[in-house]
Order: C-alpha cells, then structure tokens, then sequence
C-alpha cells in the first residue's frame, strides 16, 4: 500500500502494530491462563488510532476492550468490531437502550442511575453492567457497604439487568511508594467481599498494577498505556519485568531550506536571531497539529542528527537549525527511531512538562496514521480527508 493518494502532506503518525502485539503477549506470558486482558481503546486508542489497535489486541490474546463513553464504544461496532466493549466512564440512563442493542457493557455507580435506566430498557433486553468501586481514586464509584448491596439488589431483582463484573482504580500504583496502593488494593477486597454473588469478573489492576502486583490480577486486568510501550511512570520503569516497545512515531519531511546571515529572525515574536551564517529548515507541522509552543528549543533527528526547533512554534509550521545545507524533502523524525538514535515519547513529555499519555494523544486528527507490520504498510487513516 503506498500513501500517496491518501493525504497530501509531509506530516504523519506511524504505528508499528507488531510492537503493540509484543507488548500484550508480553504481559499475556506473565499472566495465569485464567486472567484474561482487557485492552483500553478510549480515547482513539490513546492517538493510535481506535480500530486498528483493537482488532491487534484481540489477535494478541486481549478478550475485552474498554472505552471512556458511549460514543467510543458505538464508534467501534460501526467500524466492524465484535469484541465485548466495557464503557469505563459515565453513560446517561436514558441511552441504555442503545448500549444493550450494539452489546457494550455500561459502568454503573449509583442506585438513582439504576432506577431511572429501568425505564429505558424494553422487550427482552439484557444490559450487562460492571460495578465501579470507589477504593480512593475520589472520581467516580460506590464508595460504601449499603450503596453496593442497594445496587447489587436492584441489579438481581431485574431479569432485565445482568451483575457481569466489578472493579476499581489504582491512583498511585505507578510510584515507588507503595502504601496508598495497598490501602485501595486492601478496601477493594473488602469490598468485594460484600457482594452476596461474586460477579463474573473482578479487575482492578492497570498498566501499572499489572507489571508490578501479581496479587491483585484477580482474573482480568486492565492494560493501557504498556500496551502502546510506554512506561507507566518514569520512577518505575526499572520495575518492568520486560522491555515495552514504543509503537508511536512522528514524522515530517522538510518543505523550505534557506540560508541565514547573522541577525536575521525566525518566527513570531522574532525570539530566534542567528549567531552567524545559519541553514534553516521548515517542517509543516504546528501547534494545531499537537506539536505546541512549549516544544520550542527540542530537538528532532535530520539525517540521524539532532538539530534544535528554533523561533516560536505555529500553528501549522515550526523552523529548525540545520547543521548544513539538506535538501527539500529530507525526513526529519520528531518522535521514533532514526539512523541509530531515538527521540522518546518520554523525552517529549519531559519537555512539554507533563506525562508521556499525554503526547500521543495531543496529536490531533490533522496528522494521518500509517499502520505497519513487518515493516509493511497495511492501513492509512486520514480522517481529515473524510
């Protein structure tokens, strides 16, 4: 498959899906048969795109995709996906209906939610729900033992409602400092324990848990952003127990090379003035690609160099200092692997002081995605040119 004919400019997301294969059969070996993995989709798989990474995982060994709202789980059976679907988040009563009628499965957390669903479900439906525990995350969740027994009796009372799974969120089990963790870890025991029938399944283990915390597996964990190779957190990543494989990259190529005397300026604002005789390179992307203005001053790979990104970044171009004179159409790699050096999501997320989810998902939908296997083109998602 070649990409021309599919966007028509020199920016683009490459998502290398073997690596993403890798990253689940990594956890899947560490993993006892009867722990299936739930691979978490939301947000357009984290910026790699929603459809391509869900059909990866369920050939990897994933059994179950979760998703933040409704919207994403509709998105995904639209596009052909067959996997069950667990909606993380909030959904509105009045749409269980539609839940019911495209097999995804809802997260329920009150008991007013559960009365006002009733009247919304009709003939023979069945809505398949999974309890959200509040242990100390403070978002969403039951968070005592009447409100999870009122809910757990609303649910048996009704044919038309089905207890399928509960679970919990972990807000620190990415630090070093294990004391919170195992202060949520030891509340979600209890109370699960309160449930007069077990439910189907019991998650509460994320990336993070999951690579750390054998005991808290129960029979399903969650797995989100090792799944894409990333570290949950830097403090942890000697903890790993096997390497992760980034599958984002980000590319461009140069559009415009011009020679600067010393003193001339580049960009709004003219922040950036050359110290001398200067070649400087254009690339199309700016901060409505994602690529923002605190970007300034780092570096990309030209040529497998670094070369730093110079003068204020736009909003659909941004200006880099090139060692010499290269020629329009040189690759010019912002985040991956070039020529035996490597510009980590990490390493962006550090400039853009913030966590390394972030990065790929601030990508916007401007940027095509190339997917590749085996080093081949199999899918380009342009969604911009819909």
């Amino acid at each position: 498959m070649d990409e021309q004919g599919y966007f028509y400019r020199d920016t683009w997301v490459e998502i290398d899906l073997d690596r993403v294969s890798e990253n689940i059969k990594g956890l899947r070996e560490r993993l006892p048969d009867n722990v299936g993995i739930m691979a978490v989709v939301k947000a357009n798989a984290y910026g790699h795109g929603d459809v391509q990474i869900s059909n990866t995982a369920i050939v990897a060994g994933a059994s179950y995709l979760a998703v933040a709202f409704l919207d994403e789980a509709l998105s995904l059976r639209k596009k052909g996906i067959k996997a069950p679907i667990l909606v993380l988040g909030a959904s509105r009563p009045q749409d269980v209906s539609l839940a019911v009628d495209h097999h995804v499965t809802l997260t329920v957390f009150r008991v007013d939610w559960l009365e006002e669903a009733k009247a919304y479900l009709t003939g023979d439906q069945v809505l398949k729900l999974h309890v959200k525990i509040d242990s100390g995350m403070g978002r969403i969740g039951i968070r005592d033992k009447q409100e999870l027994q009122l809910v757990e009796n609303r649910i048996i009372e009704d044919n038309r409602m089905e207890l399928e799974g509960v679970f919990t969120h972990f807000a620190t089990a990415d630090e070093i400092n294990t004391e919170y963790f195992m202060q949520q870890f030891e509340r979600f025991k209890q109370m699960v324990d309160w449930f007069r029938i077990r439910p189907k399944y019991i998650h509460c283990s994320n990336s993070a848990a999951s690579l750390r915390f054998k005991d808290a597996n129960f029979n399903a964990v969650r797995m989100g952003i090792s799944m894409y190779g990333l570290t949950p957190s830097i403090e942890m990543e000697t903890e790993i127990p096997f390497p992760l494989k980034e599958a984002f990259s980000l590319h461009s190529r140069l559009v415009h090379v011009k020679r600067l005397q010393k003193g001339e300026k580049v960009s709004y604002g003219a922040t950036y003035e050359a110290e001398g005789e200067e070649w400087i390179g254009t690339i199309p992307i700016g901060y409505a690609d994602g690529w923002i203005r605190k970007l300034q001053g780092q570096e990309v790979l030209v040529n497998g160099i670094r070369v730093p990104i110079v003068g204020r970044i736009c909003m659909d171009q941004c200006m880099i200092k090139l060692p010499y004179e290269m020629q329009v159409g040189t690759k010019v790699t912002l985040i991956g692997e070039q020529d035996g050096d490597m510009i980590s999501v990490n390493e962006i997320a550090k400039r853009a002081e913030t966590i390394n989810y972030e990065i790929p998902c601030i990508i916007s939908n401007r940027v095509p995605r190339i997917y590749k296997q085996q080093g081949e083109v199999v899918d380009i998602y342009n969604p911009i040119a819909e």
